[in-house]
């Protein structure tokens, strides 16, 4: 995907206000020892030959035994649920059927990143050759929502309104504690290895605008920094070829209620913001280097830890991370209503509090992600009606 810098106003110009895109990623794994596999060839291969409504939702991710899938453009988030549920539950069953089983943790527990082949594509050569090491380490696993928001200056404003929230999503989705076969300690080991190690990624800068922004993409370009827009790996950015919001701080989710939750607190969080600044709503907007202290919180602690309250004038005063989802859901109520979005939290902990708890338990790691992996077939192979 080429940089088109200057015809991305035109894109954005043309969009609709919270249409809703859904991107899940998920592990491609051995049935019997739950390692990975390369086997992403051979479900594309094979999706193409049975099944093309599935062939036209998958894609290649940075290694070979990695899939994703996404639900298209919905006009709202209901319509994009309703077609990720069609989408998943068809993948299931083809990888079922091609004898391969799927995860959904943001970090694979225990396969060796070393043996994983990096897929045979133009972008995935190039993010390798370029990254090295910090690309081939790169084994995670990622929610990815894109929310349609018309104007791109305003684009980028929502952006800039949505990096103290980052932190609230990611302790919300934690759903990664071991990695390279031990417990990490962290909840998030995903945010560690990918958006803690990756150029421009993690919280951008505020930017007040698009001028600013396009000023930082043709400083990227000019130093030959960046060749294509995907290598701006920003945990919210505008994207300039499909005019969205794109929201990229989430750990995968173990199951399909717990992914869709996530999806609607991320639509909600994005059409308020959206909303507060039509409105001219105040706006407290904190340095980056305390939006990355609450992160480093998110991803240590996840919803067992404190975050740090930006509505305190001193920036002294904690709340439990276990908070953050009503925070959300009170600061989206009007939006909500407007667009009948349901945050409800289907399960008591998140997949990090889950993991965490049968690994204090005495489980192993391998018993723990079993578990996980058991959980995710249970609910995402299932077309469940909208």
């Amino acid at each position: 995907m080429t940089i088109d810098i200057d015809s991305a106003p035109a894109v954005f110009a043309g969009s609709q206000d919270f249409t809703v895109g859904i991107e899940e990623e998920f592990a491609v794994l051995d049935p019997v020892s739950l390692e990975l596999v390369g086997r992403f060839e051979d479900l594309r291969l094979a999706a193409e030959a049975a099944d093309p409504v599935l062939a036209a939702s998958i894609t290649a991710e940075l290694i070979r035994s990695e899939i994703e899938i996404r639900s298209g453009r919905g006009e709202n988030l209901h319509a994009a649920v309703a077609c990720q549920r069609d989408v998943r539950a068809r993948l299931f069953a083809l990888a079922a059927a091609q004898g391969v089983a799927l995860g959904a943790t943001g970090t694979h527990p225990f396969s060796d990143y070393r043996e994983q082949a990096i897929i045979d594509t133009e972008h995935y050569r190039r993010v390798a050759e370029g990254l090295q090491y910090v690309a081939r380490r790169n084994n995670t696993f990622s929610l990815h929502v894109h929310v349609g928001v018309r104007d791109l200056d305003r684009a980028v404003k929502v952006c800039d309104r949505l990096r103290p929230v980052l932190p609230l999503l990611l302790a919300i989705s934690a759903n990664s504690t071991c990695v390279d076969a031990r417990d990490s300690g962290l909840h998030s080991a995903r945010t560690q290895v990918f958006t803690k190690s990756f150029p421009r990624c993690g919280v951008p800068d505020p930017y007040g605008g698009w001028p600013a922004f396009a000023d930082y993409l043709h400083m990227l370009v000019e130093t030959e920094s960046i060749v294509e827009y995907t290598q701006v790996w920003w945990s919210v950015r505008p994207h300039l070829s499909f005019g969205t919001v794109e929201v990229r701080i989430c750990d995968v989710q173990t199951t399909a209620a717990e992914s869709e939750a996530m999806a609607a607190i991320i639509v909600a969080c994005v059409a308020q913001a959206a909303r507060d600044l039509d409105e001219d709503r105040p706006f407290i907007d904190p340095p980056r280097r305390l939006v990355e202290e609450n992160l480093w919180r998110a991803l240590r602690f996840g919803l067992d830890g404190e975050l740090i309250d930006f509505d305190d004038a001193q920036r002294t005063e904690l709340y439990p991370a276990r908070a953050a989802l009503d925070r959300l859901a009170t600061w989206t109520a009007p939006v909500r209503a407007e667009l009948a979005i349901d945050v409800n939290w289907p399960l008591e902990h998140n997949g990090a509090q889950r993991q965490r708890r049968q690994l204090d338990a005495g489980a192993t790691v391998e018993q723990m992600y079993a578990a996980s992996v058991r959980e995710t077939s249970d609910t995402y192979a299932v077309q469940v009606p909208a």
